[in-house]
């Protein structure tokens, strides 16, 4: 596929403006107000990651004591199992340097 190019004399190079990337793609805001490109949202998904695991555990174990049937507590520790691979992931993603 070639991407074609507006300037008169110009040769396009196929695909290579989508390689570098088209600015402001996926993003409505983009060059409004000077608004800053997205980043990713790593640091609000360890957030919520580490709330669900504390209120995942919290609520497995006080549902245990209150003897509530075995089905709700295994159900929310594999929630709370999800949420300590998820930070897992999150923790190896900053660690190599994605931004977020």
């Amino acid at each position: 596929m070639m991407v074609a190019d507006d300037r008169p004399g110009q040769r396009s190079v196929p695909n290579e403006r989508y390689r570098k990337g088209l600015p402001g793609y996926h993003d409505p805001s983009a060059g409004i107000g000077g608004a800053p490109r997205a980043l990713s949202p790593l640091t609000l998904r360890l957030c919520l990651a580490v709330f669900g695991l504390c209120t995942c555990t919290a609520l497995a174990i006080w549902l245990s004591v209150m003897d509530v049937p075995i089905g709700f507590v295994i159900a929310l520790v594999m929630l709370a199992i999800a949420g300590v691979i998820d930070i897992v992931v999150i923790a190896r993603r900053k660690r190599r340097g994605e931004p977020g």
